[in-house]
Order: C-alpha cells, then structure tokens, then sequence
C-alpha cells in the first residue's frame, strides 16, 4: 500500500513540482493549501502530468482547529513535506506580523498534532536567507545563522529552531529542513510553473513577464555590489531538481536512515550567477533581447549567497543536475504557456 503525504503549500510554485515528484514515485498525496497565493488550475496542472488528482483541502492552517480536524480525518498520514508560508522579502519588511503569524503559527500547529502520531516524518521548507551575508562562500550547513536580514528570514530561523527543540524532546519525531538557494524554472510539459500573484517578488517571473509584454522592463535592484558585474549573485536551482530532492529526504526519513532525528540540508548548484548573468541566459535561450533598467539597492537583499552542497550530494545522494539555461527555457515555455491560455 502506497504511504500517504501530506504536502502544505502543494498548490505553490516548489510545492506543486513536490506533488508531482512524489506521486510519479507512487506516493499518496493530500495537499493543503488556502490559495492565499496559488490558483486551483494548478490541481489540473499536476493531474495532468502525473494523470492523478491528489486529494485536495481547502484549509488556513492559521486555525488551529481546523489543523487538528484535518489530521483526525486523514489518520493514515505518514509524512509532512511543509511548503505553505508567506516568502516575499520586501513584503515581509512592511508588514512583519503577517509574517510572524502565518510562518509560526502553522508550523507550531503542524508540529503539534505530528506529535502525538507514532512515528511522524517532517520536511521543513527553510532557505539560504538563515546565512545572512556569510563570511565565507560556497556556504556551508555549519556556517554561522546570523540575524536575519528581514523577518521573512527570521521566521525560517524561529521555524528551525522551533523544530530542532521539538526534536530533541521528541525522540519518534524525524525531521529534516532543506535551505533552498533561489528557485527557477518550470516542468518541462509546462503545465505548472511559477505563478505569482500580482507583481512578481522573484527575479525569473519578472524577466519572463517582461519578455513577453506584460512589463515594460525589468528592474535591476543595485550595480554598486563588490561582485565582477556589480549585481548580486545568486544559487539558482532548478525546482525540478529541488522537487526530487524532497523526494530522497522523504525516503530517508521513512527509511530510518539519519543518525540523529533532526538534520539540515543546503539545496543549490553550488554555482553563483549574477544578475546580469541570468539574464543573459534568459536572453540565449530565448532570442528575446530583454530591456531592463539599474534602480537602487532593494532592502533586505545581500550581496552573494551559493551553496557548497557536499552534504546533500554525499548523504542524500542527489545532486542538481539542470543549468541555468535549461531552467530559463522551461519558465520561458511556461510564460509562453499562460499567454496562450488567456488569448483562448
């Protein structure tokens, strides 16, 4: 019998790359999600590639008791793979108590209810954001958190450490957080992607709805960075890669396979790009010259974070393996996707 998932946030952008991953490698899938910032045609999406509709509830996991309601109905429930939270930097600097409340509360309800299951499996969507600016690159698991830099970072700190005293107190409890780098790109048959609501807040989104019209340029948040091209650099990593990665972690956790109950994992190349270099890879894949404009520094935003992804590659055994230009073409062909679906 197939184990059954729980996957939060299963209608976002990583999460429904997560679904698809998980059923093609026969899992059962519930997804939660309030929609907050997805759209049900992604349910469709995912049933299309994988030609099974995973269970859906309509949930705010901010209610206490409809969490609880939810895990008395689906009893069977062997693992937690926790997307949904609020992830825009600057939003997050404006209004902090979203933030707080949306971050916390549903993780401390989550973790609450996986308690008191015999053997519960939790996977924690963190992100590089814990490092800060690091002292040293590529960046390593061991490296210093230091205070965040907005309090969307701050709550993926509280969130780790939330766990980690929960862990150590709760022997049956397996844990495992994975500190995402910047994910891009699409699935291939370009029938889910990145679907942002209202302005884009990630740089790929921007640059593809830029392309093909829907903006007049991009924005270029900074050239004055101590970088060669004087723009931020950055990890990006394929949320195809990242999806199977959750995948491995999942089948180590219901494997027993981790020596302690909670663990840490870095997900990226272990290569930076600028800015200006993603875009130029977008401009190759694409035939498509992109106009785009230097504004000032954007709050919030440091100046080179990439990943040393030794851990993940020697202990999960996985390793990305889509470039830069591959994960440009797949958003390209989503973008392309969408605007062939609003013209019908």
């Amino acid at each position: 019998m197939s184990k059954r998932i729980l996957v939060t946030g299963g209608l976002g952008f990583i999460g429904s790359h997560t679904v698809v991953a998980l059923q093609e490698k026969g899992f059962e899938v519930v997804i939660i999600d309030n929609l907050s910032n997805s759209s049900l045609e992604v349910l469709g999406g995912i049933t299309r590639i994988t030609r099974i509709s995973p269970e859906f509830e309509n949930i705010d996991l901010r209610e206490k008791a409809a969490v609880k309601a939810f895990f008395e109905k689906y009893n069977d429930i062997e693992g937690v793979i926790h997307f949904a939270a609020s992830k825009a930097v600057g939003e997050s600097v404006e209004n902090p108590l979203l933030y707080y409340e949306n971050n916390l509360n549903t993780l401390i309800y989550l973790l609450q209810q996986l308690k008191e299951k015999e053997a519960p499996k939790f996977i924690f969507s963190s992100s590089c954001t814990v490092y800060g600016q690091a002292d040293e690159l590529p960046i390593t698991e061991s490296a210093q958190v230091k205070k965040a830099e907005s309090p969307y970072g701050n709550t993926k700190q509280i969130g780790e450490e939330i766990i980690s005293d929960t862990c150590k107190v709760t022997p049956n409890l397996k844990a495992i957080s994975l500190r995402y780098f910047n994910p891009i790109g699409a699935h291939p048959s370009a029938e889910i992607g990145e679907l942002p609501i209202g302005t884009p807040q990630n740089l790929v989104p921007y640059i593809t709805q830029t392309a093909i019209g829907m903006r007049e340029k991009l924005s270029v948040f900074g050239d004055d960075y101590p970088t060669p091209d004087g723009t931020c650099i950055r990890d990006y990593i394929h949320v195809m890669d990242l999806a199977r990665a959750h995948v491995v972690a999942l089948e180590r956790l219901l494997d027993d396979e981790q020596q302690e109950n909670y663990e840490v994992f870095n997900l990226g190349t272990g290569k930076g790009n600028s800015v200006l270099e993603a875009i130029q890879a977008f401009e190759k894949v694409s035939g498509t010259k992109l106009p785009y404009q230097i504004v000032g520094r954007r709050e919030g935003d440091i100046t080179a974070a990439y990943a040393d992804t030794t851990r993940a590659n020697d202990v999960l055994k996985w390793k990305a393996e889509y470039s830069i230009e591959d994960a440009m073409e797949s958003a390209w062909k989503w973008q392309q996707r969408l605007k062939e679906k609003e013209e019908v």
